[in-house]
């Protein structure tokens, strides 16, 4: 039963854990691209109501 129990975990924690990981290093990336696009869109707003 304990073997059972060992062999799940290790199974399903390990891809669990690998993606968390990845979830949460992509989530900062994610935010700075997002920062970008809007600062990008502003400055082309800006650009355009100079002329």
């Amino acid at each position: 039963m304990e073997l059972d129990l060992m062999a799940l975990v290790s199974n399903l924690g390990f891809p669990a854990i690998v993606t968390m990981y990845l979830l949460i290093r992509i989530e900062g990336k994610l935010e700075n691209l997002s920062t970008s696009i809007n600062s990008l869109s502003s400055n082309i707003y800006e650009l355009n109501n100079r002329k």
